[in-house]
């Protein structure tokens, strides 16, 4: 199954297929046990090093890794099998989680290791994000994706509303090693609907697998020459820069600010995911209506009233509000973004763009988190957060030209190029080069120069480098496509992934021409 951005008729549809519905529910009881833990790292650091720089840089411990890690993650998915991969690194999870347990019982944690297990957890989570969201399309009709995307959300506020409650009522009631303990057990429940689930099989591939590093770069490449994923990138950094503020200040607004415990932060992360669940139910109508660029600026808003309230009225009554419309605002523009990135990936390189996506997403998290701290340090935690506040009602002009609405062409692979009747060479080939006359008549000159220009990025996208169009001086009318790929081999792989949304642009070109196109590849000589 490929991925398409149409809305279903239903926001639950997803839940039909039992796979999905499994998995979905395994990663909701994972994420229960994530935030119980994220809970009790960040309420153990207000004991062991109250100062906010400290307390802030959990969070950018957690989101860290992400940034690191994920593209080299994304590759990695795209490349092996993907629910092998899950289960490796989940089991490398429940270690961890169990060592870090053991260490809050025996009274052996520090500061630093703290940051350190905090870091490790959230370096396994970056190798499962990419994974994880790249087979949803493999779980459902691609109708439903935007529903399952919806709903994943929305399963990760559902554990959001239940972990902190859950875990400050243990800690109050027990101690602190019980989130803990209780999250490398969760961890457990993924391991076993893995075990239970058996994907199809996938095609046989044709080609060579490519090489890790290859594979990162062909990732990036398609994330710098891809409008629509920049576009979706552009807009996350203005977001999350600033919403940083609010998780990273939200251990210390609750213990320093209101002078409250565990059971009030708990309260308060509740009181998020409650306000996350109910708008993951509105969202699809909301979104319908509004469409994403307006929707995305509506969260946004939100969030900014919402850090404007811990800073300006810090009550519990008003900080459970802001908790509400927060956990609202930030699903509507998580889910959005997660959307719009979806519709602009193909299947090959979909785990790595969602790598990328994550690495942003993670990056502007933890650079935000410091830097909210370090202003919280010279200043007070209301004050970072109206400064944030501030931020992101500035961020929304800003970025208004990164429009999402109008990114869902099909990214479903074509197949309509001609089968090359160059066989693949047993060495390593060197670099190959691809020529194309088109005789394009005085009337479409300046259509088809247009849609060369938007070609070009298509090339370029696929690994071709050196582009470059000229005209033939002795032939009125005739314009030469050239460029270059590594070798032969990074061509073929271009054949099986021309999408269909190129296919017609590339169908748009060839109607502006009096005749076929001359296609023409120019290879390395072979050695002997």
């Amino acid at each position: 199954m490929t991925a398409t951005t149409t809305d279903s008729g239903s926001p639950w549809s997803p839940f039909r297929q039992k796979a999905y519905l499994v998995l979905w529910g395994a990663t909701v009881v994972s994420n229960i046990g994530t935030w119980m833990n994220d809970v009790g790292a960040g309420w153990l650091m207000t004991s062991l090093a109250p100062s906010p720089q400290i307390v802030a840089a959990v969070q950018a411990a957690t989101t860290l890794p992400v940034f690191l890690f994920a593209v080299l993650a994304g590759a990695v998915a795209d490349i092996v099998d993907r629910r092998r991969l899950l289960l490796i690194v989940n089991l490398l999870l429940a270690i961890t989680a169990m060592i870090l347990a053991v260490l809050v019982q025996v009274d052996a944690m520090t500061p630093v290791l703290l940051l350190i297990f905090t870091f490790l957890l959230g370096s396994g989570a970056a190798f499962i994000a990419p994974a994880w969201q790249a087979i949803v399309p493999k779980l459902v009709p691609r109708e439903d994706l935007t529903a399952a995307v919806a709903l994943n959300s929305m399963g990760i506020n559902i554990s959001r509303a239940m972990g902190p409650a859950v875990a400050g009522m243990l800690i109050a009631a027990f101690g602190l090693v019980w989130p803990f303990a209780l999250n490398a057990l969760s961890t457990l429940v993924v391991i076993a609907a893995l075990i239970w689930w058996k994907p199809p099989a996938e095609p046989e591939r044709t080609l060579p697998a490519e090489h890790v590093l290859g594979a990162m770069i062909a990732g990036v490449r398609y994330a710098v020459f891809t409008k629509g994923l920049r576009l979706v990138l552009l807009r996350a950094t203005g977001f999350f820069l600033f919403a940083s503020a609010f998780w990273s200040m939200l251990p210390l607004f609750a213990r320093e600010t209101l002078s409250g415990g565990a059971g009030l932060y708990g309260a308060l992360l509740a009181s998020v995911g409650i306000g996350a669940v109910g708008g993951a139910l509105v969202l699809p109508g909301l979104r319908g209506k509004l469409g994403p660029d307006r929707t995305v600026r509506l969260g946004t808003v939100g969030m900014a009233i919402s850090l404007g309230l811990l800073a300006l009225l810090p009550t519990p009554a008003t900080g459970l509000l802001a908790g509400l419309m927060a956990g609202a605002a930030w699903i509507a523009v998580l889910s959005s973004l997660n959307v719009a990135a979806q519709s602009v990936l193909p299947d090959w390189v979909r785990a790595r763009g969602l790598a990328i996506f994550l690495t942003v997403f993670s990056g502007a998290m933890a650079l935000g988190s410091l830097a909210w701290g370090t202003v919280a340090a010279h200043s007070s935690i209301g004050t970072s957060q109206l400064v944030a506040a501030i931020g992101l009602v500035l961020a929304i002009p800003l970025t208004a030209r990164a429009r999402l609405s109008g990114l869902g062409a099909d990214q479903s692979p074509a197949h309509h190029w001609p089968e090359a009747d160059i066989p693949l060479p047993d060495d390593n080939d060197g670099p190959t080069t691809i020529w194309i006359a088109y005789d394009v008549p005085a009337p479409a000159r300046a259509e088809f120069l247009g849609l060369m220009k938007e070609q070009r990025r298509s090339r370029r996208a696929h690994g071709g480098y050196g582009w470059v169009l000229r005209e033939d001086a002795s032939v009125p009318g005739r314009l030469i496509e050239s460029w270059h790929e590594a070798s032969w081999l990074n061509h073929l792989r271009h054949h099986d992934r021309v999408s269909r949304a190129e296919a017609e642009m590339q169908a748009r070109i060839r109607a502006l021409l009096t005749s076929s196109p001359e296609i023409h590849h120019l290879i390395t000589p072979r050695k002997g």
